[in-house]
């Protein structure tokens, strides 16, 4: 997505991933980076091994919209991680 200016979405974070050998580039925004992070350590396993296993799953899914969606259904099955129970959704800071 892009702001009425051209340039990138506020709050959309760029980073590259490396995905089957191939690397590649995903844009989320910051929670949902914090919250696949958090899953990731959750499970034991990297974000990367994660965004891979999302990979490998999604068909034909766009991959941003992909992990966006296993974080939400994670989310609902797991809940959302201790820091955050009983948080105010605004008052949650991205990640520094």
């Amino acid at each position: 997505m892009s702001s009425a200016a051209g340039g990138p979405e506020p709050g959309i974070l760029k980073r590259s991933v490396m995905i089957a050998g191939h690397r590649t580039s995903v844009s989320l925004e910051a929670p949902f980076w914090d919250a696949l992070r958090h899953l990731a350590a959750a499970r034991g396993t990297s974000m990367q091994a994660l965004i891979g296993e999302v990979d490998a799953g999604r068909g034909g899914q766009n991959l941003s919209s992909a992990i966006r969606v296993f974080v939400l259904r994670a989310v609902w099955v797991e809940g959302a991680p201790p820091e955050f129970d009983g948080a105010d959704p605004a008052d949650i800071a991205p990640p520094s």
